[in-house]
């Protein structure tokens, strides 16, 4: 297996490509926690400063969604919070994964997907930028080409956004280049 390389080791010219963003969100919105009452209410753990980060991305033009196998109404609930679009109960998450590039009119290799578990790996093999959360399982390490920093619902996703967003800001330093 190949080493995994810190998220911030990612070229900018690979983050410009980078038009949409999927995210799964158990264990990247959340800390892959649930806290269940005694009534059988669920509740999880999210990180507040997901939502800014995910502005910072609606203001630069790159779309971004959620698919998730949860079928727990806070999925939908917190996607709604950040106003971030939503499959939830997704069997099949590739095959919801292609669906959505073929909505959008953005090809697979201008995605990027951030995932943690083994329900993501046919998305990391489908998509041009394949991101795992800082505690993602090892198993699907093999298929993603960078890690972040933070683990996930522990601001895994700004990070993301952050670099993205700072990467689409940058000066394109080739087309900066006088030929002359």
């Amino acid at each position: 297996m190949a080493d995994v390389l810190p998220l911030h080791a990612a070229a900018s010219s690979e983050l410009r490509a980078i038009r949409f963003i999927v995210f799964d969100f158990d264990g990247v919105f959340t800390d892959d926690a649930v806290y269940v009452s005694q009534d059988g209410t669920e509740m999880v753990r999210c990180w507040r400063g997901d939502g800014l980060g995910l502005r910072q991305l609606d203001a630069l033009g790159i779309g971004s969604a959620i698919l998730s196998t949860e079928v727990n109404p806070v999925v939908g609930l917190r996607a709604r919070k950040m106003r971030i679009q939503c499959h939830q109960g997704i069997d099949d998450k590739r095959e919801r994964l292609e669906r959505l590039s073929v909505e959008v009119g953005i090809p697979l290799s201008e995605f990027a997907y951030v995932g943690n578990d083994i329900n993501d790996l046919l998305c990391f093999q489908g998509v041009g930028l394949p991101i795992a959360v800082r505690n993602a399982h090892p198993d699907v390490l093999g298929s993603t080409r960078y890690r972040t920093e933070a683990r996930g619902g522990h601001g895994a996703v700004r990070e993301v956004c952050d670099l993205l967003a700072r990467a689409h800001r940058a000066p394109n330093r080739a087309s900066s280049v006088d030929p002359a």
